[in-house]
């Protein structure tokens, strides 16, 4: 991996994981529905223009609807079941639990025949949800019936963008990313449209809530959408993904920086035990050049 894509990397997991503060200001002010459609109009309008700053042309009409799954796979189910989780647990569980994605892209790339589903992935599994069931365990906040739904939310929004990749891989291949990122984006943006509007006379426009979404739509949604589609078709799905490895430490740093969220030394085995699954099943290794071949 050039030294120029591990660095967009950690850059890329420094702002999604500053997403999961962001959504915990936000949230609760608009609701996670209207939270998530502003979240896409906003990064459909930017992604937008700057396509007509770059003179790009849209993706034909026959792509839209492969488009408008993977909006859905990698934005609008994360979207939503992100906003509603900030409703409950602490950007840093969100974020621990956000790492388990390339655990899923793995599995769907086993299921969709691309990759081997070997010995060392399948414990990686097994070591990756025991680290989800300690983290919530253990952490600082009590468990309950709606802390275990909110985790079981952030563990399935993981698991439709690792699933997703594997589409998003593949539009890399067929349409410029530039494009195809603004597509999904308008899809999105559609998708949500009518739960969206009915969320919107019920909201509170806070400006706090207002500055939050705003960043979140522009830069951590709609361009970082862009600049992962493009590191993508650069280097494999797997290094892609790891970034998630990062986030975690991202997430619970400007959480608890920002939000005075607790971080407690109870919470460091589960977030170990989710990152050395998704070591596991990736093969990622920081002290090797490459994963190995699956």
């Amino acid at each position: 991996m050039h030294t120029r894509h591990f660095l967009q990397l950690i850059g890329m997991s420094a702002l999604w994981g500053a997403s999961f503060p962001l959504l915990r200001i936000a949230s609760p002010a608009l609701g996670p529905w209207l939270l998530a459609g502003l979240r896409c109009t906003l990064a459909a309008v930017v992604l937008a223009v700057l396509m007509r700053a770059l003179r790009e042309r849209w993706p034909p009409r026959a792509a839209w609807p492969r488009l408008a799954l993977l909006s859905l796979l990698t934005v609008v189910t994360p979207f939503v079941l992100f906003s509603w989780a900030a409703l409950v647990i602490p950007a840093g569980y969100s974020a621990v639990l956000n790492a388990t994605a390339p655990l899923f892209g793995v599995l769907g790339a086993a299921v969709a025949g691309e990759e081997k589903l070997t010995t060392r992935r399948l414990l990686g599994c097994a070591v990756g949800f025991a680290g989800v069931a300690l983290l919530v365990q253990l952490g600082p906040v009590a468990v309950t019936p709606q802390v275990v739904l909110a985790a079981l939310a952030c563990t399935a929004a993981a698991a439709a963008y690792g699933f997703g990749t594997i589409l998003m891989k593949r539009a890399t291949m067929a349409y410029a990313p530039l494009p195809a990122s603004a597509a999904v984006h308008v899809a999105a943006a559609l998708i949500l449209l009518a739960p969206a509007g009915a969320a919107a006379p019920s909201a509170h426009y806070t400006p706090a809530a207002l500055i939050a979404v705003t960043v979140l739509g522009t830069i951590t949604s709609g361009f970082m959408y862009w600049i992962s589609m493009r590191l993508m078709r650069e280097i494999p799905a797997s290094a892609a993904t790891s970034a998630a490895f990062m986030i975690p430490l991202f997430g619970v740093s400007w959480g608890g920086l920002f939000l005075g969220e607790p971080v407690t030394a109870s919470m460091l085995p589960g977030c170990l035990l989710v990152l050395a699954a998704t070591a596991l099943i990736t093969g990622f290794n920081p002290f090797r050049g490459a994963p190995p071949e699956p």
